[in-house]
């Protein structure tokens, strides 16, 4: 899925002819991303020292799931195993139920893929400067705790420093949740600041200055979440978009974007199979 429209080759790496490919390649170009796992590249002589020699320019960009050292360096794992060795799984998820991983967005797309992406463009800059290239080393442990960064140091205060689930941003707080609308659909809530969820208030019909009154009592809550769950269910999602168009509420529909026909449709190419044909062939690429 996410090389669609992107030229690519299939290379046995395994190979002698294989080997001499890359090595020719990579003799001009920017970047090499070195998605395997610790020691791989140096089995196929194709280690980074050697790699600089042939390229001076060229930026190799590491990206692992765990930390190249310690005693999770040679193992297999997916997003949910980084996010959990990273401690940011544990304050993910509602309160008295197990912590949640919301599908595999964190640890490989943002502190996996995005922060490698930031490194290289980091390197690219630095050698307009220097003229050199340079190894850019990412993992996604690290990479998904500098993202934790604020819940980690919000722990100290007020913001994050209940149990999970039980804190403003995290499903404890009931003007910043999801609330189910009367045809199953759902709204999102995050009117956090007193003049947003005045409107908020207004816009659902219920007291205002009483509800109010006793936003910042957390024994409260309970009965605010319910108040709030039980207008939302009064009516279909389309009513209450209507109602909070164009105010302060901080009150949005949840949207639903499945991948359709017209979205996603696969891509075939004469020229893979041409690729293929030349690498079999033993042939260099123009």
């Amino acid at each position: 899925l996410l090389v669609r429209h992107k030229s690519s080759i299939a290379v046995d790496l395994k190979s002698h002819g294989g080997i001499a490919l890359v090595q020719s390649i990579l003799s001009h170009v920017d970047v090499l991303l070195d998605p395997f796992r610790p020691g791989v590249l140096e089995t196929l002589s194709l280690s980074p020292d050697s790699l600089l020699e042939r390229n001076p320019r060229l930026i190799i960009a590491r990206l692992t799931g765990f930390r190249r050292d310690g005693p999770y360096a040679s193992m297999a794992g997916h997003d949910i195993n980084y996010l959990a060795v990273s401690g940011i799984l544990s304050q993910l998820g509602r309160s008295n139920e197990l912590p949640y991983a919301p599908a595999n967005i964190l640890a490989d797309f943002a502190g996996g893929g995005l922060m490698c992406a930031f490194g290289v463009l980091l390197a690219l800059i630095e050698r307009t400067a220097s003229g050199k290239g340079q190894v850019v080393e990412n993992n996604m442990v690290d990479g998904v705790n500098y993202l934790g960064s604020m819940m980690r140091f919000a722990r100290k205060t007020i913001f994050w420093d209940r149990s999970r689930g039980e804190n403003l941003l995290d499903g404890g707080c009931p003007w910043y949740d999801v609330y189910e609308c009367k045809d199953g659909s759902y709204m999102a809530v995050g009117a956090l600041e007193p003049q947003f969820f005045r409107r908020l208030l207004h816009g659902l019909g219920l007291p205002v200055e009483d509800t109010l009154s006793r936003r910042d009592d957390r024994a409260a809550w309970a009965e605010i979440r319910e108040l709030l769950r039980r207008r939302f269910l009064e009516k279909p999602r389309k009513d209450w978009e209507e109602i909070f168009a164009d105010t302060d509420a901080c009150s949005s529909v949840n949207s639903k974007a499945p991948a359709t026909s017209k979205d996603f449709q696969p891509i075939y190419s004469d020229r893979l199979g041409l690729t293929l044909e030349l690498i079999k062939a033993g042939r260099a690429l123009a």
